[in-house]
């Protein structure tokens, strides 16, 4: 399975990253990747950018180095009404927009209200992408929340770095469970390195091998093709993909 994509990576923008994006870009480059997506900490992460920063992103090209530059974020979700800290007036120039969890933004809560804050993050917040929904720490109904993935066209995250030693241990046992109810369902998971530094770019390792074993096929997985991500993200209503 050929891998085309990273829709999850970090710049020193988020301030706990130590490449730039150009470092990136050419790390993505040098790998065969043809797209890539910037998607920085939402402000509300302590060390990461203020709200200008997404509303300038126009200024990113939308190619650097021979590959494709996605400009995104990777905003917070906040409470279980689903809302997210980067308000929409910064999200007009963004073409991809994912969330999640992460302490100290959001308080876990039990199961049942940390999935009401997923799916109302997906309803009311629109993200387009659920990240790292294995996350020990905010336990999710696995069944649930892919369920309303599929019927909002959300994207649910594997991401690679939850499954290593570092970030967010204990997940591969809610990732496995949460990529098997992917198969379940028939819908779609995004592949994320969740890359902070240009060494992890495009790095899926453990990733593929969890989704295999959940029974996914390369029409699960969103990354295997640009023309896929350019049309779910123009279903999404993502200007840059509506205008062409």
């Amino acid at each position: 399975m050929k891998i085309v994509a990273d829709l999850h990576t970090h710049t020193i923008a988020s301030g706990h990253a130590y490449s730039t994006l150009l470092e990136m870009a050419k790390a993505a480059s040098d790998k065969g990747l043809e797209m890539l997506a910037t998607t920085d900490h939402g402000p509300n992460m302590p060390g990461a950018p203020h709200p200008y920063y997404f509303g300038n992103m126009r200024v990113v090209p939308k190619e650097i180095y021979g590959v494709e530059i996605l400009r995104g974020v990777e905003a917070n979700i906040l409470d279980e009404q689903g809302n997210i800290d980067l308000p929409l007036h910064f999200q007009r120039n963004l073409d991809i927009l994912l969330g999640g969890f992460h302490f100290p933004c959001y308080n876990s809560g039990s199961v049942e209200e940390n999935t009401r804050a997923a799916i109302h993050a997906m309803i009311h917040s629109k993200i387009d992408v659920l990240v790292h929904p294995g996350n020990p720490e905010f336990q999710l109904d696995a069944e649930k929340v892919v369920q309303a993935a599929k019927e909002n066209n959300v994207l649910i995250e594997i991401n690679n770095s939850s499954l290593g030693e570092g970030s967010r241990k204990g997940s591969y046992d809610n990732c496995l469970e949460i990529a098997k109810a992917v198969a379940k369902y028939n819908w779609i998971v995004s592949l994320g390195s969740d890359a902070h530094i240009v060494f992890d770019v495009g790095n899926f390792s453990k990733a593929l091998t969890l989704i295999e074993k959940a029974g996914l096929t390369e029409e699960n997985i969103i990354n295997t093709d640009i023309k896929k991500i350019k049309e779910f993200l123009k279903s999404r209503k993502r200007p840059r993909f509506i205008e062409g």
